[in-house]
């Protein structure tokens, strides 16, 4: 899968949420974690974090929502149940992504909401709990962005294998190179 993306909670209030959370992002190969204005505690997180994300996935932490800060071109995600937010089976996630979830307790600040660049809603009929909604989150994009094979159209049916991979033209190429590259064109052109 191409691109990065980081996952992250806004005032955290139960480390186990968030050692979960860490586990599960480590598994699907995030780039970081983060928390907005949180009380973390590394040894409770540790009961919950069993595959030691935090020693192997820089974990920033922001004491507040001013000194929040993303790479260049990473899109912030918001995860909410909000009525105008996007479905998230409905989404299509940006290669370069950080998704933030709020507190198990309340919901993503207004001034928050106001950074995202979109903000989504897993379509349930209530809020699921924190670590579950950060799974199915990654899961999704997984699903999105990853070089799977398409379903089947029957139930159970066999699936046609995963599309190969194709390289495309270098993006850098030597001047020699693009003369030669010139010169055939143009050769082609001329037989037309």
């Amino acid at each position: 899968m191409r691109g990065y993306f980081g996952i992250g909670i806004e005032g955290v209030s139960k480390p186990m949420n968030l050692g979960s959370l860490l586990r599960t992002a480590h598994a699907f190969s995030a780039s970081f974690l983060f928390t907005i204005a949180g009380v973390v505690n590394r040894r409770q997180i540790e009961n919950a974090d069993t595959s030691s994300a935090m020693a192997n996935l820089p974990l920033h932490e922001y004491p507040d929502l001013a000194s929040f800060q993303l790479p260049r071109g990473c899109r912030l995600v918001g995860v909410e149940l909000l009525p105008d937010a996007i479905d998230m089976p409905s989404f299509r996630h940006p290669p370069q992504a950080a998704y933030v979830l709020g507190a198990e307790r309340s919901s993503l600040s207004p001034a928050l909401q106001e950074r995202c660049d979109f903000v989504i809603r897993i379509p349930t009929r209530f809020c699921v709990n924190l670590a579950v909604a950060g799974a199915l989150v990654m899961y999704d994009r997984m699903v999105c962005l990853g070089r799977f094979a398409e379903r089947p159209v029957r139930v159970g049916g066999a699936s046609p294998p995963a599309p190969a991979h194709v390289h495309g033209e270098p993006l850098w190429q030597s001047k020699e190179r693009r003369r030669q590259a010139a010169r055939a064109r143009a050769a082609i052109r001329s037989r037309k």
